[in-house]
Formats: C-alpha cells, structure tokens, sequence
C-alpha cells in the first residue's frame, strides 16, 4: 500500500510540474507599435513584374536546351524597369549569370545583401489554364505566370523598392547590395560566384535576406493566427543509389532472391528505422514561439517536451510530412530501375533514394546509417553527383533577425515571426561562410494554393501580395 501511495504522489508531482509548466509556457507581451504608410507607385510595381514574368528564363540541367536570349531580354529591362537603380549603383556581372548590385550608403561596415534569383523551372504549356509567360491578370486581381512567386516576385520587390527609395533622396546608412543569379534551379554557381566575390573583396554582410518562408496560415498546430516563417537555416540533400548486381538469368529458374527483392528489403528496412530525431536548433527555436501561441493541449506538449519528446517522435514517424521533416533527415525513394523485359532477371537493378539532411547529419554520417540499417554487403550505396551538406545555422537573436522581425511585423500587423528549418535548398546556403545573418524569408502572404503552384502548374499569385513585397523591402531598406 506504501508503495501505492508513492507511486500515486510521484504521479501528482509530475502532473503539477506539467501544469505549472504549461501555466508559465506564455508567448511574450506585444507591444503596440505606429505603423506609417508606405506610398509608392505600386500599379507600376506591378506592371515590372509582369515584364519579368514575360521573359522565358527556363533554367534546365541540360545547357542546350535554355535560350540564352530570354535571359539577356531580362537583364536588358533592367533600366528600364528599375532606372533609378542602374544609375546609382554600380553593376557587375559575374559568371554564370550572377548580377551584382552596390549601392553606397554612407557607412561600409555592416553591409546587407537583398538576394534572389530570376531563372524558372520548366512548365508544361498543355497543363495551364493560362499562358504560363502571359502574365496575365484576370478580373479577380491575380497574377498568372511562371516565377511570379519564385522568385521574381521578391527580384522586383527589392529593385522596386530601391528605386523609389532612390528617387526619394534616401541613402542607406551602409552598403547594401542585390545579388542576383540566374541559375538557382539547377544549383548553379552563380550564388557561389557573387559569394567568392564577397569574399575576395573582404565583405561580410551583416545581414542576408533571400527567399524561404512565408506568411502562412494553418501550419502548425493549435495556431490559429498567421506564421510568419524566416528560415534559420536548410537541409542538406543528396541522392544515393542503391544497387544490385547478379549474374541475372531467365525468370522460369530465379534464385531465392533476385536483386529486386533484395533492394525491396533494402527499401523497408530504411524505411522502418527513420533517422533520429533531433529537437534543437531552428525547430527548437519554432516550437518554442509558436508552441506558445498554440492551444491548450499543444501548449502542454511542447512546454515539456522532456516528457512528451518521445510521443512527437512516434506521431511524426507515423505521420510524415512535414513536421516530421522538421525533426530528423528524411529518405524518399524516387526511383527505381531493373529488367528491360518481364521474364528476364536483371543483372543489375538500382533503387534511388532522395534524402533532405538535417542540420545535425551529413553526406558522410547519413551515408554510414544507411549501411548500418540496410546491413547487406551484396547492396552497393553510391552518392550521386550534386549532394550538398545542410546549411550553417544563422543567429536568432541579434539586431539583424530583429530587423528583419519588426519589417515583417510592420507589414503583416498581427502575425507571429518564428524561426524555422527550411526543408528545401536555395541560393542562401552558400552565404554561410561569410555571414551568420542569413535569414530566409519570401516577403508574401500566401494561400496555399498559391504555394501549390510553385513549381506546379497554373503559378499565381494575388496583385496585392506583389505591392506587399514591395512595400515589405521598402520599409527594410530603410532600416539598413
């Protein structure tokens, strides 16, 4: 019975700790802050995005199919558009299609960097319900058009807003500078490029901002206010090739195990034994500000995740998506290649697998839990070309995330700003060797159906998020 009765106070205890806890898990105290209008000519920002839009830069891994001229069209807009900034910054261009802006401010020590890129995946023209290089705007007040989310519209928001800022007679406190590459689809080397530059030139930027999150809604749970998400840092990726060789042979006499059946073992086994979880860094840093705005429930979990850790891990392992893809390194497997013939056993059959890395994996490290899960020395584990380790893990808590944070707080009234993981790769990785200011964010609010369009079909988005964009560097540049 004494046993009973401390079983049952250590149960109490722990309930009281979690309630307290839970009681103290509280977002912060909003402040209430004068917001001033913006004023600029936001039907002509409009009008330059769709002169992007119009301009073809289809970026493919295979040079021979791009038309260089659709790029040099863009680039040939330029003064046009943006004339202002073409006469006060100085320009240059590097290789790979990189363009690189300077503009003076009157300092030079704490530079910023306003990045973005102006190539496009491909499209399937039969696909759309419009002309994917219309730009068309129809009579609800959208925008249709390859890239008029990623990411021309964050291109024209920045170079619209320096040249109204420029024909206002401001001039940054210190340098800033536009660095833009027509390549990021295909992990080009244009960012690599304005990045050697930076660092041959000695400049460190204090602040880098390109794309990544966005104002969302219904992205996390319990939250029902919109998130504004700035990514802290992106996952590594890598392709890795699973292969079997056997000597083959006809269908009608196969050995116990065909390479196909092996590899299907091979592929259940990594898929049953997921990579740890990892609750630190910019998903710590996510379910710490946002947990807190969450319900009641929510709150509870991620007020003490010492005790309920476990049970996110087995909820997002059974679940998937993409809080499990915030937590731990992910494997889908993509593809698959065997016999060319239904009654033939193949020589060589291959799986191919695609991985998003976690800030806490690597190349290497991932590679060695495959081997130890899959445990079957006939399974050959081969890195394709183009892997890429997770990005450095930029600081949260410094002048330029407050920057950054109070901009997007002056634009979007109401939000919450959180960190985040970005699951995906850009440009801004490759910032990380010169600055640990590097913050990811698309200045847009966007529907999810917006969001479905990013690489999709029928891409769109609404005009009055394109004069936010606007408006949102316009306000930041301000600040520099």
């Amino acid at each position: 019975m004494i046993v009973l009765y401390i079983v049952l106070a250590i149960i109490a205890s722990l309930l009281v700790v979690i309630l307290i806890r839970t009681a103290m898990f509280k977002p912060p105290v909003e402040s209430e802050r004068e917001i001033e209008d913006v004023e600029f000519d936001s039907d002509n920002a409009v009008r330059a995005l769709q002169e992007l839009v119009r301009c073809r830069t289809i970026s493919y891994y295979d040079s021979a199919l791009e038309d260089d001229a659709e790029f040099d069209k863009l680039i040939g807009l330029l003064p046009e558009l943006y004339p202002e900034v073409c006469r006060e910054c100085s320009f240059i261009r590097l290789p790979d299609r990189a363009l690189l802006f300077k503009w003076e401010g009157i300092r030079h020590d704490e530079p910023s960097v306003m990045m973005s890129h102006y190539d496009v995946v491909p499209v399937d023209e039969a696909k759309w319900t419009k002309p994917p290089f219309g730009a068309v705007i129809d009579d609800n007040g959208v925008l249709w058009g390859r890239g008029c989310v990623d990411t021309k519209l964050t291109f024209n928001g920045i170079l619209f807003a320096a040249n109204h800022l420029i024909s206002q007679g401001f001039r940054p406190n210190q340098d800033i500078y536009f660095a833009f590459s027509g390549g990021e689809e295909i992990n080009g080397l244009g960012a690599v490029n304005i990045v050697d530059w930076f660092e041959t030139n000695g400049i460190t930027p204090d602040l880098v901002v390109d794309e990544g999150g966005a104002v969302v809604e219904n992205v996390f749970p319990g939250v029902t206010r919109p998130c504004a998400l700035v990514g802290l840092a992106e996952k590594g990726m890598m392709n890795l090739e699973f292969s079997v060789s056997t000597e083959g042979g006809h269908s009608s006499s196969p050995k116990p195990h065909t390479p196909i059946g092996i590899l299907s073992k091979a592929c259940c086994r990594v898929e049953k034994k997921t990579f740890r979880m990892h609750i630190s860094g910019p998903a710590a840093d996510m379910f710490d500000t946002l947990g807190r705005h969450s319900s009641f429930v929510y709150r509870m979990i991620f007020a003490n995740l010492w005790c309920f850790g476990g049970v996110l891990n087995l909820l997002s392992k059974k679940s998937g998506g993409e809080m499990n893809a915030l937590l731990r390194t992910t494997v889908a497997f993509t593809q698959a290649s065997g016999s060319q013939a239904p009654n033939v056993i193949p020589p060589t059959a291959s799986f191919v697998a695609n991985l998003r890395l976690n800030p806490y994996d690597t190349v290497d490290s991932a590679v060695e839990h495959i081997r130890r899960v899959v445990n079957d020395d006939s399974v050959n584990l081969t890195v394709m070309p183009m892997a890429i380790n997770p990005s450095a893990i930029s600081e949260a808590e410094c002048p330029a995330w407050d920057m950054v944070a109070t901009t997007i707080l002056e634009t979007w009234p109401g939000c919450i700003v959180s960190p985040y993981l970005m699951v995906a790769c850009s440009d801004s990785r490759h910032y990380g060797r010169i600055s640990n200011h590097v913050y990811r964010f698309s200045a847009a609010d966007l529907t999810a159906d917006e969001r479905a369009g990013i690489h999709g079909n029928d891409e769109h988005i609404r005009v009055e998020v394109i004069k936010r964009a606007v408006e949102f560097y316009i306000r930041l540049i301000s600040k520099c």
